[in-house]
């Protein structure tokens, strides 16, 4: 026997369970919110892959400590008891799949260099490239940091350079104001 049917026609109750058209309304629905947030943060980059680029960037024979500012987690990476700078892992949204990466600087606030972590998107990978990379090398904060400005677009890769883009100047600024009053150091 059938479940009664609601004022939208959907069936209330069969055999003890939500009808299938609400129950996939509900599904969806909970899908497309979920999709929408969960993957800025819930996606991380493999710690080999951290390490890796941390020493890249700053050489080998370094201590790394893990600082918790407000709930953003930094890495402190100093050589031999001098402090040699800083590290966070970000993700931003790319067209439809989050990118991973790092945003590193010294200990003068400038920053020394972007990695790209993880990158799932299936075009626009480019933003990886080390030509692109190098144009954000020895910014500070206060430099614009923009597309179109002193960063290069790429054909391609519009959103996620822009993305890549906006997420390394907020990431710069954010490190930079922490170092400043000393939620860092």
């Amino acid at each position: 026997m059938r479940g009664k049917r609601g004022p939208l026609g959907i069936s209330n109750q069969r055999n003890g369970r939500i009808g299938s058209g609400l129950a996939t309304l509900l599904f969806v629905s909970l899908s497309l919110l979920t999709s929408r947030l969960s993957p800025l943060v819930a996606q991380s980059a493999p710690p080999a892959k951290v390490t890796k680029s941390v020493e890249r960037i700053f050489g080998a024979g370094l201590q790394v400590d893990t600082l918790k500012v407000d709930t953003a987690s930094v890495l402190r990476v100093s050589r031999g008891g001098k402090l040699l700078g800083f590290a966070r892992v970000r993700n931003v949204k790319g067209k439809d799949q989050p990118i991973t990466f790092l945003v590193a600087i010294d200990s003068q606030d400038v920053l020394k260099d972007v990695d790209i972590l993880v990158y799932r998107e299936p075009y626009g990978g480019e933003v990886a490239y080390e030509p692109w990379r190098k144009q954000f090398r020895g910014k500070s904060a206060t430099a614009p940091i923009v597309v179109g400005n002193d960063i290069k677009n790429i054909s391609g890769a519009t959103i996620s350079s822009h993305s890549v883009t906006l997420g390394v100047r907020q990431t710069l600024a954010d490190l930079t104001v922490w170092h400043a009053a000393g939620k860092i150091r």
